[in-house]
């Protein structure tokens, strides 16, 4: 299965409703859970047999993480903002496209749902939904940049 083919499930699941998807083939499984804001995959390397003189290959395996959850900023200055964390290791991106305008800006009014950014992995694009609603005070990360688990992306003023 390849990734065009999983984008394609995941946008499927997304859709139509459904809370679990659960795919086993040719050595891996594959899980879609919907009960966070967004799809969650998992690519599972699963056991295959061991024949005698074959080499035998995995799957690769993959672990999207759920959507970003907002946590109090911990800076003295910063204490009043709430922060848009990454849920994922990836490359961040502002923008949908290299000609289009960024998903937000410093001043924007966010809301819960509103597509702040996106985090790519293993050729994966993640949109990341905001979890608050509030005014974007300032953008913690450049364009194109890597993004750790758990990394401060926006500062959100929620007043």
């Amino acid at each position: 299965m390849d990734i065009k083919e999983i984008q394609e499930l995941i946008r499927f699941v997304a859709k139509s409703g459904v809370n679990e998807v659960e795919l086993e083939r040719d050595g891996f499984k594959l899980s879609i859970k919907a009960n966070a804001p967004a799809p969650v995959a998992q690519v599972v390397a699963a056991p295959m047999p061991v024949q005698v003189a074959a080499p035998v290959a995995s799957a690769p395996a993959a672990a999207p993480a759920p959507a970003a959850a907002p946590v109090a900023s911990a800076p003295a200055a910063e204490a009043n903002y709430l922060t848009v964390t990454s849920p994922m290791i990836g490359t961040f991106y502002r923008t949908p496209g290299p000609d289009k305008d960024p998903f937000v800006s410093v001043g924007d009014l966010i809301e819960p749902g509103k597509v702040v950014c996106i985090v790519e992995a293993m050729k994966l694009f993640n949109e990341i939904e905001s979890e608050v609603k509030g005014r974007i005070v300032k953008v913690l990360v450049d364009n194109a940049s890597p993004v750790e688990y758990g990394q401060p992306l926006f500062l959100v003023d929620p007043s």
